[in-house]
């Protein structure tokens, strides 16, 4: 599963305290002055097990997060909570698939690597999307504990931490840190769904260049419909995340509820606009693939009718010669008038055509 590291932070009346360790959870819980969480990264078996009998959570929860692919999710037990989330990671500009028209539409060096053979574990949702990474995290709820498990390597803990601190949320007790852990998660949303809009515009504006091959064009709307089918599955969700904490807050109200009510609400609206903002998204793809179908109608259409122009135009002679070719006498037979009149009749009709195809714009 990779390296297995644990990290925690413990607030005490709002302010960190130093001495954590995973054993040591157990001991806070109950303790109403005192928030405790615990990120475990890459976790082996043995150790969830262990953490799972401890705190007595679910063990369908437990199997949960280690499953191959889990959809976004809340579930409330007896005693905790359990939420399942996606973290967004983007890829810098030069490993993203923002295939630039006149790239090869077979290279796939960009792939990812297969998994190393001790990966067991994989994220299930990512589908090979090509602008960014997602990272599941599953999140643990008991009391005045909250517990993150993630299968990927980074140090997300860090950002969630130095948030902490600069809005002071460990003050308001779990639902405090629970809002600045989804908040940041929130936000990588945001990210993403603002990359892929980018993509997009920048992709309407390849429609009306004919300089772009229309392959590539075909193959990059094709990769951002992949990227934003991933993405919509972990946003959308999100609503029925936030709304179902909303809800539980509600009927729970804790010491500090009325003060972090704004802030669940501001939540739950920031995950109203990215799931707003999706939809708009997907409506835009399908107007560039239906105007850059039309287009291509549109171009076949124009060659048609530069290929029938010029078929007329080379059949009104092709008429003319092969009439005189016929074993008959004509006007002018045998005479030097005769040629010159043939030849200014096919002439003639050639640019007449010509004039009245240029005219109807068919060349």
């Amino acid at each position: 599963m990779g390296d297995e590291r644990i990290q925690g932070q413990i607030w005490r009346d709002g302010k960190k305290v130093d001495g954590f360790s995973l054993e040591s959870v157990s001991d806070h819980i109950g303790e109403s002055d005192t928030v405790v969480w615990a990120d475990l990264q890459c976790p082996s078996h043995e150790t969830l097990s262990s953490l799972a009998n401890e705190l007595g959570l679910n063990k369908f929860a437990i199997e949960d997060t280690i499953s191959a692919a889990e959809r976004v999710k809340t579930v409330t037990y007896s005693d905790h909570t359990f939420i399942m989330v996606y973290g967004i990671e983007m890829k810098p500009p030069a490993a993203q698939d923002v295939r630039r028209p006149d790239s090869d539409p077979d290279d796939d060096s960009d792939d990812p690597p297969p998994p190393r053979s001790g990966a067991t574990v994989n994220n299930g949702q990512n589908q090979r999307a090509k602008s960014f990474t997602l990272h599941r995290i599953s999140i643990f709820i008991k009391d005045n504990a909250l517990i993150t498990v993630r299968m990927h390597p980074g140090d997300g803990i860090k950002t969630v931490v130095e948030r902490c601190e600069d809005t002071h949320a460990a003050a308001f007790g779990i639902g405090g840190l629970l809002y600045v852990v989804l908040d940041v998660v929130v936000d990588g949303h945001f990210d993403a769904v603002q990359v892929l809009d980018d993509q997009i515009e920048e992709l309407e504006d390849y429609l009306f260049d004919k300089s772009v091959p229309n392959v590539s064009l075909q193959r990059r709307t094709y990769d951002l419909r992949k990227d934003l089918v991933v993405l919509r599955r972990v946003v959308l969700p999100m609503r029925e995340v936030v709304g179902t904490i909303q809800r539980h807050r509600y009927q729970d109200r804790g010491e500090h509820a009325a003060e972090l009510d704004p802030n669940y609400s501001d939540l739950y609206d920031h995950v109203l606009r990215a799931a707003e903002w999706t939809e708009s998204l997907r409506d835009m793809l399908s107007s560039v693939f239906e105007t850059n179908l039309s287009l291509m109608d549109a171009r076949l259409n124009t060659v048609m009718k530069k290929l029938t122009a010029w078929a007329a135009i080379i059949a009104v002679p092709t008429l003319i010669t092969g009439y005189y070719g016929q074993n008959v006498l004509f006007p002018g037979y045998s005479t030097s008038w005769g040629v010159w009149v043939s030849a200014i009749l096919i002439v003639g009709s050639v640019i007449v055509l010509y004039i009245n195809f240029r005219k109807r714009d068919w060349l």
